[in-house]
């Protein structure tokens, strides 16, 4: 192994999982809040805070059934997008690595990026949706400032939790195995 982290004699390069890693975690932050804040809580929908918003949209009620409706279509519209993303990260992430899935799924460097994608989906939809836009905010009311600021510091510590968790693990060389935890060298390298 060189120290660029090229085996000798090949043109292999440790694979990279960063992009499908945060392309993943995109996706699947954006189920996290759908389900979770839009569904599940229905403390906001896409379009809750409009009649506040900073850019003129039509205020849609999600107390009345018309209001829901469209509501609903542009919570659709989110999710469809959400779908999107985990579909592109895993497409990313079979045609990087078609052999020894079982080491992907389990590699720290993996979840990591996937935690940092998270992270960055929190920052961006909380700063352009929740501040830019003002479309909904995570929880509107007296103290919505406060529940928007707390999803914006929940984005950011999933992107530092995230750096941490991937430093943490090997890269992964196309067609090198690792050598078992706790072996001997048999190589004479020490």
């Amino acid at each position: 192994m060189t120290a660029t982290g090229v085996e000798r004699g090949t043109d292999r390069a440790p694979t990279s999982l960063r992009a499908p890693g945060i392309v993943l975690g995109v996706g699947l932050g954006g189920f996290v809040d759908g389900i979770l804040l839009h569904q599940l809580l229905q403390w906001h929908h896409m379009l809750t805070s409009t009649n506040t918003d900073n850019i003129g949209v039509k205020y849609y009620s999600p107390h009345t059934v018309s209001g829901l409706q469209m509501n609903t279509v542009w919570d659709g519209i989110f999710h469809v997008v959400c779908w999107l993303s985990v579909l592109t990260g895993l497409a990313i992430l079979y045609s990087r690595v078609t052999r020894e899935r079982r080491r992907v799924w389990t590699s720290r460097v993996l979840w990591g990026w996937v935690l940092v994608g998270w992270g960055l989906f929190n920052l961006v939809e909380g700063i352009i949706d929740h501040q830019v836009l003002g479309i909904h905010h995570v929880r509107g009311g007296e103290h919505e400032i406060w529940w928007d600021i707390g999803f914006l510091v929940l984005g950011a510590a999933l992107i530092a939790a995230g750096h941490l968790v991937q430093r943490g693990g090997r890269p992964l060389e196309p067609g090198r195995r690792p050598p078992p935890t706790g072996a001997a060298h048999q190589d004479g390298a020490a």
